[in-house]
């Protein structure tokens, strides 16, 4: 199953993740990249849909899901281990796609293509 990701990479970014979002299509996601692996701790403060938190590590396996994170909340929600890179679907979609601890995942980033 491939995921469109809106990639964020700085810390103003990763504050507002999915923030004041209605929706989020069926197959995309926000993919936070993270500097370096530890633990981290997400909430769904003012976050409007209910997500799934797959957190990975630096090798890209899957370390552990938050699944289904109850939307306008402020707990915390992570997993026990170091993760580097978090991805935030639409609630359902690792249970729908198989998903799991150990699971290999892939990142490509999109290419640039020039127009003649």
């Amino acid at each position: 199953m491939t995921v469109d990701v809106e990639v964020v990479q700085t810390p103003e970014a990763r504050q507002q993740g999915l923030m004041y979002r209605k929706q989020l299509a069926p197959n995309a996601g926000m993919l936070f990249i993270f500097e370096r692996s530890e633990k981290h701790t997400f909430w769904m403060h003012n976050t409007l849909v209910p997500l799934d938190m797959i957190f990975i590590t630096p090798d890209w396996r899957v370390l552990g899901i938050v699944e289904n994170a109850t939307p306008l909340t402020d707990s915390s929600r992570s997993v026990p281990g170091e993760s580097q890179y978090v991805l935030e679907v639409n609630a359902g979609f690792s249970r729908k796609t198989g998903l799991q601890s150990g699971t290999t995942v892939r990142y490509s980033p999109a290419s640039s293509v020039a127009a003649p």
